[in-house]
């Protein structure tokens, strides 16, 4: 089929498949950044022909939904173990808490600071503006995955700048000898 065919399938199909997404994915919003991936890929195939077009767009909404619903899991369990290494607010007094506070921040800025620019700026946008990977994708002139795979970096470019951090501040803090955490000089 041509590609103009299977693209006025897919805006046929297109409510269908909008609400396929929606039921799986659970949001309308990540449902239509999963329609645009969707879209982006029809664009790629425009001289491969396809011989029932509707199966094959409704396959491919399945496999992005499955896709981003593992791609969820994973980072909300990688968020979760990047949270459980911060320091526990119970354990550390208020100033000591304020000063690590402080030092991470800055270890965190550091990381910012180093990244590509369209690496910082996609973060910048998502976390700080918390504008949608859809319209960051738009202003860069990018995919949603690619938005996707920007913030990953960023991420882990965090994530190891302040595993350095601790660990270079894990001799910093000790027992004093009534029990109590003190400073090591």
């Amino acid at each position: 089929m041509a590609d103009g065919g299977l693209k006025a399938i897919f805006l046929a199909q297109r409510p269908m498949l909008l609400r396929l997404l929606a039921a799986r994915l659970g949001s309308r919003e990540d449902a239509e950044d999963a329609l645009h991936d969707m879209w982006l890929r029809i664009d790629q195939l425009a001289d491969q022909p396809i011989a029932q077009p509707a199966a094959f767009l409704y396959r491919v909404a399945a496999n992005l939904a499955t896709d981003r619903r593992i791609a969820a899991h994973r980072r909300g369990a990688r968020n979760a173990v990047w949270l459980d290494g911060l320091a526990s607010a119970e354990d550390i007094p208020d100033q000591e808490r304020t000063l690590l506070a402080r030092d991470e921040w800055s270890a965190v800025e550091g990381a910012i600071a180093d990244m590509p620019e369209r690496m910082a700026t996609a973060l910048r946008l998502f976390r700080l503006e918390e504008r949608p990977q859809r319209a960051i994708a738009e202003e860069l002139g990018i995919s949603v995955s690619g938005v996707e795979k920007l913030l990953q970096r960023a991420y882990r470019k965090i994530h190891d700048r302040l595993g350095r951090f601790a660990e270079d501040s894990d001799g910093a803090y000790r027992q004093d000898d009534e029990g109590g955490a003190g400073r090591a000089d």
